[in-house]
């Protein structure tokens, strides 16, 4: 290698090296979108159809929402329970 002189890599080889890094990330990008099949995550494209619209949200009655909190609080509260006969 020349001393003092920067080398600076050939234009065919820059190409090619772009073209197979290319390839890599179609290639990725395929498996990420076989996982996100398999998970059932898939996102909508540019190219997916438009006016599909986004599921609606749960909404839970205030009823339902109390359930749930009480049955969290007993929960916990046997944790707690349970922390302190094993320190005692």
């Amino acid at each position: 290698m020349p001393r003092g002189k920067a080398s600076t890599p050939d234009q065919t080889t820059l190409q090619m090296a772009l073209v197979g890094y290319e390839i890599e990330r179609e290639r990725i990008a395929a498996k990420i979108r076989e996982i996100q099949a398999h998970l059932g995550t898939v996102k909508a494209t540019a190219g997916a159809a438009k006016n599909e619209t986004a599921p609606k949200k749960r909404v839970l009655s205030a009823a339902a929402r109390k359930r749930i909190a009480a049955a969290q609080k007993k929960r916990w509260a046997e944790h707690r329970k349970k922390l302190a006969a094993a320190k005692a």
